[in-house]
């Protein structure tokens, strides 16, 4: 499956989910966990790839898409990612890559979904379905656009700090249940099959208003072949 047998845990505090979100059509399988947890990572990869500037050293240089934007092609029917725009956060062809999905908004906040009262200034936080892999989690990451180097989405955002963050900026902050995981050598075979188009990260995904429609923008955008398979529905057969 896709984007899902990547690293097993991010070495992020994450929250406990406090309701079944059986209603979310993204396979979420987050479960009542009555307290705050603290993901503990166990997984040398997530580390390896979240802490260090990825380079190839001799020999030739592969591609890195860590800092790209990760969209679905219009035919990938997968529902944990048909239609999603991944913002990947980490990449190397030795390591694997973790990214976040940034367009599945749950039309839900922070304390609709934990069972114990969240920091201040966090309650409000607006909560996205992030990817399939340890979907029983929520975590927070900071969001900004750095000059000179574009998009930065850190997954890696203590409670503490997400709070402050908060407090300047409350546009700076997104919490996510799950994400999306590859591992070595996966994500470069998936581009091979065209299961994905690259894009270079831009101010869109600062915008929540604007993420539901952030895959149908960047299909118009890719031209008139694009944005006419954009518009096939779900099942092939009501074509």
């Amino acid at each position: 499956m896709r984007g899902t047998s990547g690293a097993s845990a991010l070495p992020t505090p994450s929250l406990g989910v406090c309701e079944e979100l059986s209603d979310i059509p993204y396979r979420t399988d987050a479960r009542c966990l009555g307290r705050w947890l603290v993901s503990k990572a166990t997984c040398a990869v997530a580390r390896v790839l979240l802490f260090k500037n990825v380079r190839e050293l001799g020999g030739e240089q592969s591609q890195s898409y860590a800092g790209s934007f990760l969209v679905a092609h219009p035919t990938m029917l997968d529902p944990n990612f048909r239609r999603a725009v991944l913002f990947i956060s980490a990449h190397s062809s030795d390591d694997g890559a973790i990214g976040i999905i940034l367009n599945r908004p749950l039309d839900k906040k922070v304390s609709d979904l934990v069972t114990e009262t969240p920091p201040d200034g966090l309650e409000n936080v607006p909560v996205f379905f992030g990817g399939p892999v340890q979907r029983d989690r929520l975590m927070f990451a900071a969001v900004e656009w750095k000059s000179g180097e574009g998009l930065q989405l850190n997954p890696n955002v203590n409670l503490e700090d997400a709070n402050e963050r908060a407090s300047k900026d409350p546009n700076s902050v997104r919490a996510f249940i799950g994400y999306a995981g590859w591992s070595a050598g996966q994500l470069e075979t998936e581009m091979k099959q065209n299961a994905w188009i690259t894009q270079k990260a831009n101010r869109a995904a600062l915008k929540i208003e604007r993420l539901p429609k952030l895959w149908f923008d960047i299909m118009r955008g890719l031209g008139p072949w694009f944005k006419m398979l954009s518009a096939a529905p779900d099942d092939p057969s009501l074509n």
